[in-house]
Order: structure tokens, then C-alpha cells, then sequence
């Protein structure tokens, strides 16, 4: 059996428990009421990765930001009329492809009406984004249901700050039933993608004492962003040198001093997440199995059940 068989089946058996423990979640959840749901999210992907390389990060980033307020509901994609919703939340600044899941939501509806919900679609968007990407190929339960609610004051409250300390970060996802590995192995998202000005010129102009960078790191980001107060939110710099590519090099980078984000910095030198930090850095199949298992259990975490939740029509209105 190969790796990427091996990463799939662990993921599998954990997706099956979610299922049992929860009673709503199911691997096989739209075997008959649409068995083509996870084939044409895949299509769909396939495509904007092609048109976008970035596509796979704004969809790995939309499921987490989704995912910490609320659970993984689909309240980020709301937008009512006359509320200021989870998505103004400054907190959520950067996010994007809000659109293409209401594309594909028009897809499912069209292939089995009803059926298909849009937290689900984000969560399989994120999945096949990783796969894309050339990371492992992730078995995850199905089922969730939508929320009818969002707010941005939650948002403000949940989704964690750039800056944010180890303790902090670590009694969040803990929270949610990851253990120290996988909540070390959930940063290696970061892997892909890119940061902005905004969320790093504090610790640029403003830096704590103990946050220690590469000089030739910190050097270019200040080229790229020169002031305090940028005249614009461009974007900084790659979270790692390889930012559409799944891989280990986060942590390679980071073990070096080029983490992007605070938080980078501080798990390569806490005493608690150091030595996962190393290994993930010269492992990248047991950076893979960890961070299967970290990203079934988040995007499997606080779901709606169906008296609680709906499957929207459209994903940015309530039915």
C-alpha cells in the first residue's frame, strides 16, 4: 500500500468514528441522494486551480476561517441584507472565493436539488485544494448542515490573531479535540499561500521581545512593507518559498527564522511543539498523516444537526 493509500485509509477510519460519535457525519453521506457530489466539487476545482494557481489557498483558507466561528456551518458565506455579517469581520480580511462556491453550489443543484450543503462544499473545496496542491488525499465525513445565522462580532471574538501566542493558540484547536501533533500540523496550511502587510507590520515596527526573525528575512519584508500604516493592503510576501506547492517547507523555513506570522516563529522554539516542528521539517509523510487527522477533526467539528441547520438554496441567503 502507498503512502498517499495509507494517508487515505487512516483518514477514512477517522471520518467512519466522526460519524458514528456524531450521528449526522457520514463517509459515504450522499451515496444515494447525490453520488456525484465529491466528483464534481473535484471537477470544479481542478478548474479554478488551473485558472488561479492562489485558488487553492483561498479555498484551504475559507474553510478554516468558516470553521473557527460557529463550526464548519457555511456562515462565512452569509450575507443578509441590513446585518453586518461574519465576512466584514476585519478578521477576514483576504478572503476570497466566496463566488466560486456559490458556482459550484449551482452545479450540485442542478445534478441532485437540495441535497448537497454548502458548508460541505466548502469543506470537500478545501480537501481537493490540498490534493491539487500535491499534499495528501483526505477521506472526510459528510452531512454537515448550514447555519442561519452570522455574525461578525463572532468572528472578531474566534478567529485567532496573527500574533497570536503559542498557550492561545494551542487552547484553541485542543478545544476542538485536536492533539498537540495535529495542532501543530494544522499551521502547515500555511504552507500555501501568501500573508499581507496588514497582518504583519506590527510585528515588523512593533515587535515583542522575544520574536526573533532572519535579518535577510526581515529585511525584504520591510522593503515590501515600508510603513506602519500601508497606503495599501498589498500582499507581503509566500507564508514559505514553495506557496503553491503542499509540502513540508513551512516548516523547514520556519525552523530557519522565515516564519511569516508570529506564531510561526514562536511553535519552531517553544519547548512543547519544537520537536514536532523538526520532525515535520525533515519528515513530510509524517507531516502528511498529522495533518490528515488534524484537518478531519477540524472541519468535522461543531456541526449543526439537521432540527439546527438547513441546506441553503443559495449559499449566501438563508432559504
Amino acid at each position: 500500500m502507498g503512502r498517499a493509500q495509507c494517508i487515505g485509509m487512516a483518514a477514512l477510519l477517522m471520518a467512519v468514528w466522526v460519524g458514528v460519535s456524531d450521528g449526522q457525519l457520514a463517509y459515504d453521506y450522499y451515496k444515494t441522494t447525490c453520488p456525484n457530489a465529491e466528483a464534481i466539487v473535484r471537477r470544479e476545482m481542478l478548474s479554478f486551480a488551473f485558472l488561479d494557481a492562489t485558488a487553492p489557498a483561498a479555498f484551504l483558507r475559507l474553510m478554516f476561517h468558516d470553521c473557527q466561528v460557529q463550526g464548519c456551518d457555511a456562515s462565512i458565506l452569509l450575507d443578509p441584507i441590513g446585518l453586518k455579517s461574519e465576512i466584514k469581520s476585519s478578521r477576514n480580511f483576504g478572503i476570497r472565493k466566496l463566488d466560486a462556491i456559490e458556482y459550484v453550489k449551482s452545479a450540485l443543484e442542478a445534478e441532485c436539488p437540495g441535497q448537497v450543503s454548502c458548508a460541505d462544499i466548502i469543506a470537500l473545496a478545501a480537501r481537493e485544494s490540498v490534493a491539487l496542491s500535491g499534499g495528501p488525499h483526505i477521506a472526510i465525513p459528510l452531512g454537515r448542515k448550514d447555519s442561519r445565522a452570522s455574525n461578525y462580532q463572532q468572528a472578531d471574538a474566534h478567529l485567532p490573531s496573527p500574533s497570536i501566542s503559542v498557550d492561545a493558540f494551542l487552547h484553541i484547536f485542543m478545544a476542538k479535540g485536536l492533539n498537540l501533533e495535529e495542532s501543530v500540523a494544522i499551521l502547515g496550511a500555511h504552507t500555501l499561500g501568501a500573508g499581507h502587510c496588514l497582518n504583519i507590520i506590527d510585528r515588523l515596527y512593533n515587535p515583542k521581545p522575544d520574536d526573533l526573525m532572519n535579518p535577510v528575512f526581515e529585511a525584504r519584508l520591510r522593503l515590501q512593507c515600508p510603513t506602519l500604516n500601508p497606503l495599501m493592503n498589498l500582499t507581503a510576501t509566500s507564508n514559505d518559498i514553495t506557496p503553491i506547492i503542499f509540502d513540508n517547507q513551512y516548516y523547514r523555513d520556519i525552523l530557519l527564522g522565515k516564519g511569516l506570522f508570529f506564531i510561526d516563529s514562536s511553535i519552531s522554539r517553544d519547548p512543547r511543539t519544537s520537536d514536532i516542528v523538526k520532525q515535520f521539517a525533515i519528515d513530510q509523510d509524517y507531516f502528511f498523516r498529522a495533518f490528515s487527522s488534524a484537518f478531519v477533526k477540524l472541519s468535522s467539528a461543531n456541526t449543526l444537526s439537521k432540527t439546527k441547520g438547513e441546506v441553503r438554496k443559495q449559499c449566501s441567503r438563508v432559504n
